[in-house]
């Protein structure tokens, strides 16, 4: 093939037929390793906590609790251990190192809140079927403690929540188990008055549509990425119309946008542009990439003339 080549990537240095720029890169994970320690460490006694107190009082409300709250332990478990292979350097096998550990992490993650909550609705309805009598008081005071620790835990994720998947995953789960521990206070509160015991079963399954709400998004956001889809805050149109626009550019095709990692976006174009280009080119457009779309890692082809390029029909990949 006769046309140049020119790769621009988000970095720091200038090298001869590269343009480097590197702006705002987030990597949110890196700096969350202590509120994923202390957030596994505090959901873990919890749910020991749960386990025997709902046990001893009899509460399916409580147990169902406490099974989902495992299911965030080894989901903030998960996307620490994520977090931190997404740091590893590259090597000879994996060139782009292990960044996308972190979208596995996302996929595992959603499908243990489906695991936890067909468990939680099979005792539900069970339990619905013969009721048992609930301690109230017991239920109330674990509850409680619940949302303390909870909302506390949803708190130190709340500023990345924006920024990284798995990130957000935590945040909403953290933030939905305080609510959910809330209903459960309540639905204790209501049987101790009223001695209605269905009231337990029934929050269990509150339970369940808290959680399939507050997870369906991470499924479909995890499945998305594992799948190479255009990331959700991304607009291929909008994308290509910038790149079109471009001074000089005659046209783009073999345009492929996909996440490296639950916060990193990649890009790989051709350009067309008879008149060629230079590093300057080249670095202005990783930048604007960058700022304009949160793409940090651009690889861009130049080329004289898209008639040479096997790649320039819009049905081949």
């Amino acid at each position: 093939m006769s046309h140049s080549h020119h790769h621009a990537h988000a970095n720091d240095h200038d090298h001869a037929g590269h343009a480097h720029h590197h702006a705002g890169h987030s990597h949110a994970p890196q700096n969350f390793g202590v509120a994923f320690a202390v957030g596994a460490s505090l959901n873990a006694a919890f749910v020991v906590a749960e386990l025997v107190f709902g046990y001893l009082a009899q509460s399916l409300a409580l147990i169902s609790d406490a099974v989902h709250n495992l299911s965030d332990v080894i989901a903030l478990l998960l996307a620490w251990a994520a977090a931190w292979l997404a740091r590893q350097l590259p090597t000879d096998r994996h060139t782009y190192g292990y960044r996308r550990a972190s979208i596995l992490a996302a996929l595992a993650n959603a499908g243990l809140l489906f695991v936890a909550v067909g468990g939680i609705v099979v005792e539900a309805v069970d339990r619905l079927r013969q009721p048992a009598e609930v301690a109230g008081a017991t239920v109330v005071l674990v509850a409680a403690l619940g949302i303390v620790i909870n909302g506390a835990t949803a708190l130190l994720f709340m500023r990345g929540r924006d920024s990284d998947l798995n990130i957000r995953g935590a945040y909403l789960h953290m933030a939905a188990d305080a609510g959910v521990s809330l209903g459960v206070v309540i639905a204790a509160l209501v049987i101790m008055l009223t001695g209605w015991s269905s009231v337990d079963p029934a929050v269990s399954l509150g339970v369940v549509a808290v959680v399939l709400v507050s997870g369906w998004g991470l499924a479909r956001d995890s499945v998305n990425l594992a799948l190479d889809a255009v990331p959700r805050h991304i607009e291929l149109g909008e994308v290509r119309d910038y790149l079109g626009a471009l001074d000089g550019v005659a046209a783009v095709h073999d345009l492929h946008i996909w996440a490296m990692s639950t916060n990193e976006t990649a890009l790989t174009a051709h350009l067309v542009r008879p008149g060629g280009c230079d590093d300057l080119f080249l670095h202005r457009v990783c930048g604007e990439l960058a700022h304009r779309f949160k793409i940090h890692h651009a690889t861009l082809q130049i080329e004289a003339d898209a008639s040479a390029c096997r790649l320039a029909p819009a049905d081949v990949v």
